[in-house]
């Protein structure tokens, strides 16, 4: 594994102290190897009323602090983790904390569409804010608008990133391949995939019923009789909305069927229902963990991609004030 190498004359704010929340721990892992230092040491105890209580190990004065925690199932646990995580390190005078969620819950209650309702996603921006955090670092907000609930800055960084290379190197062995949004939700994040493979875009068209988690694909808006499909959205959670796409694409003439997706957050039985589509390869990342006895639900045909090397290539550059952007050409 190659380790990115840090330079101590290039650093802005202290040494890179990094902290890993129990939802996280081989991502973390992982980043630190690659970056070449140690996991920080800390305690996260929970009482038998079940609050939390965070000890570090060793000071952090004035160093640079990052923490790693995801915030998906079970999500209040995870959440309140990285609030506790925060604070004690904004308590222990860090010089500057950054919280790193690859995946943040209540990312689809992002406005009001019905009388009566919250805007949880600000809320969960602001208490990460009062919690200490200087900066966020987070993959594939549910919502781009989300980006303005925070009034501090942050990277948000693209699971395509990491998908679409993958999915080049399979082009060769695909028949006709084209791309195929689960819903119009995702169009420009489908068309980003289109483009960069060169091929053809095609949606489905879905109409979500009242607050139910599932919702009724309905169908296709293009040609895709004889291709074979790359079927992309930013996650899957119930697996109902992806099963449905997977079922319409075949009713309309589909080959092989290729999902890809950034976020596995794969909820109740969202495995068992996916596995038993005719599905050539599932392509994901590790924003959320699953457990190995989970993975091999799907047969063999399950594909994990890390993040792990983008989220430590992005870290030294935010410790050395160097450009983020410029990785991406951007």
């Amino acid at each position: 594994m190659s380790v990115i190498k840090t330079s101590p004359h290039t650093m802005t704010y202290g040494n890179i102290r990094l902290f890993a929340g129990t939802a996280s721990m081989e991502l973390a892992q992982e980043v630190a190897d690659q970056l070449g230092i140690s996991l920080c040491g800390r305690d996260i105890i929970e009482f038998t009323n079940e609050n939390l209580f965070v000890k570090l190990h060793a000071s952090v004065r004035g160093q640079d602090c990052y923490v790693i925690q995801t915030t998906s199932s079970p999500v209040h646990r995870n959440l309140m983790e990285l609030l506790i995580l925060i604070q004690t390190l904004r308590l222990d005078s860090a010089g500057r904390i950054t919280a790193v969620f690859p995946y943040m819950c209540y990312g689809r209650s992002d406005r009001k569409d019905q009388p009566r309702v919250p805007i949880t996603a600000k809320l969960v921006t602001d208490m990460i804010e009062v919690a200490g955090a200087d900066r966020y670092m987070t993959m594939d907000l549910h919502a781009g608008q989300i980006q303005g609930f925070f009034s501090i800055p942050g990277d948000v960084l693209s699971g395509y990133h990491i998908l679409k290379p993958y999915l080049a190197s399979k082009l060769p062995e695909m028949h006709n391949p084209v791309v195929l949004t689960a819903d119009l939700g995702f169009a420009k994040g489908g068309r980003r995939y289109a483009q960069s493979l060169n091929l053809p875009l095609n949606f489905i068209e879905k109409r979500r019923i009242d607050n139910k988690d599932n919702a009724e694909a309905m169908a296709v808006i293009g040609d895709i009789n004889g291709h074979d499909v790359i079927l992309v959205d930013d996650e899957v959670d119930t697996g109902g909305s992806m099963a449905q796409a997977v079922q319409v694409s075949k009713l309309n003439g589909a080959r092989d069927v290729y999902v890809a997706f950034v976020h596995p957050i794969l909820t109740k039985n969202a495995i068992e229902k996916l596995a038993a589509e005719p599905v050539k390869e599932f392509i994901t990342t590790n924003t959320v963990p699953i457990p190995k006895d989970r993975q091999a639900l799907f047969g063999g045909r399950l594909r994990v991609l890390t993040i792990g090397p983008l989220l430590a290539e992005v870290i030294r550059r935010a410790n050395e004030g160097t450009s983020v952007g410029a990785m991406f050409n951007e």
